[in-house]
């Protein structure tokens, strides 16, 4: 499976993989997940907001285990980043079926549409549709850099995009969701690096329990979010507009960065200008418009949301100072995610070695998961990855830890779905 999935939007200067939302590279790798749904005689469907199933009994009925992940990607990411988690969902299915376990639940492989957000800049899209956290109206907002909208997308990419909405039937019928995640830091690999996380498990009491174990069960997500800087200034000539006459909102946007590592480092959190846009955009032109999309992450959401003011108020000094306006707009927000306390104690207990339950640990990264949780008991593993990087080439992880990783979630579909 995983030399079949592995070239599909493979970029060639990088190295890395460009499988954006219901581009031809996305829309390839849904054609493996329905082949590698039909190669096992499952239940294979599409839902109103184009996320895949793959169905081991009654797609109908209730009280389903659901296990998967996603397969699209950041711009030039890793290859573990998603695609990880279904494939060892296939993987866990087959091991399943080894064993001759027998699910007394229905068991689904769920591949969610557009969970990364390059193209569209809003994470978790398929998720949030189902769970009734983006509307109709804010989807059919969406735009890529090239103005096209999320439902001529869809369209282009095989999806009806007029069945676009709420799902709540569907994940009514799920008694549980665990989604296997590569792990998107060290902690696994360096018990030391564990955060903290807004409950307060320390990382103290889950360092003990993390040394060199290849597969740890999550505790909760931070919260998180993603805000729009746009600072609109005065184009002009820049070899010959005087620096006393000029209006550049490249200094008040280079001040919010700054700002933006001093904050976080203060707090303990995140926040990362990741992406910016610049009007005119040419070499010898003071910029008319520079626009950053900040992320930002923390350990609760008044640490967030202090972080993110100090950020803004920096930004609106130096904006002030230069004669150059600033608009900040929320572009997205997920508060704090504790995921459900019994499902994830049964799991830590169900993947423990000599009486010690399986490490527990948080996370900064958003997931399906995390949408979910509102409506549906989940739950995530992580596998270990020794070089802590993600959303890269680099990102890595050991066959072996990948195989220990199946045979977890194996023991946790069977845990779940057999008993």
């Amino acid at each position: 499976m995983w030399r079949e999935l592995a070239p599909i939007g493979r970029h060639a200067a990088g190295g890395g993989y460009r499988r954006y939302a219901w581009s031809p590279a996305d829309v390839d790798c849904r054609a493996w997940f329905q082949w590698q749904a039909e190669a096992r005689g499952l239940a294979y469907e599409v839902d109103r907001n184009g996320n895949q199933w793959a169905w081991l009994g009654d797609p109908g009925a209730g009280d389903a285990v659901v296990t998967g992940s996603h397969l699209d990607s950041v711009p030039d990411g890793g290859a573990f980043d998603g695609p990880l988690g279904v494939v060892s969902s296939f993987a866990a299915l087959d091991e399943l079926r080894a064993r001759g376990a027998a699910p007394t639940r229905p068991v689904a492989v769920v591949n969610f549409a557009d969970e990364e957000g390059a193209r569209f800049g809003l994470a978790c899209v398929g998720s949030r549709l189902a769970a009734g956290q983006l509307t109709v109206a804010q989807a059919h907002e969406l735009r890529d850099a090239d103005g096209v909208s999320l439902p001529q997308a869809m369209e282009r990419g095989g999806q009806d995009p007029e069945s676009i909405g709420p799902d709540p039937e569907r994940l009514a019928r799920i008694g549980a969701f665990v989604e296997l995640h590569i792990e998107q830091g060290r902690a696994l690999a360096d018990p030391g690096s564990i955060p903290r996380t807004a409950a307060g498990d320390g990382p103290a009491r889950a360092a003990d329990r993390a040394g060199g174990h290849p597969v740890g069960v999550a505790s909760a997500i931070w919260p998180h979010g993603r805000w729009r800087f746009d600072f609109r200034g005065e184009a002009n000539h820049a070899g010959t507009t005087r620096i006393a006459d000029r209006r550049d909102p490249m200094l008040a946007y280079a001040a919010a960065v700054l700002a933006a590592r001093d904050h976080a480092a203060r707090a303990g959190a995140l926040a990362t200008f990741g992406k910016v846009g610049v009007e005119p955009g040419g070499v010898n032109a003071i910029a008319s418009l520079v626009r950053g999309w900040l992320d930002s992450r923390a350990p609760d959401e008044a640490t967030l949301a202090a972080v993110v003011a100090g950020i803004e108020r920096a930004a609106a000094e130096r904006a002030e100072l230069d004669g150059v306006e600033l608009r900040v707009t929320r572009e997205s927000f997920t508060p704090v995610v504790e995921f459900t306390h019994g499902l994830r104690d049964r799991l830590a207990d169900l993947l423990g070695r000599d009486g010690v339950p399986a490490p527990v640990l948080p996370t900064g990264a958003g997931h399906d998961a995390g949408i979910l949780s509102v409506s549906v008991p989940t739950a995530m593993l992580f596998v270990r990855n020794p070089t802590g990087v993600s959303h890269s080439p680099a990102e890595f992880a050991a066959e072996d830890d990948c195989l220990a990783g199946v045979t977890a979630l194996a023991d946790v579909l069977e845990g779940l779905a057999c008993r």
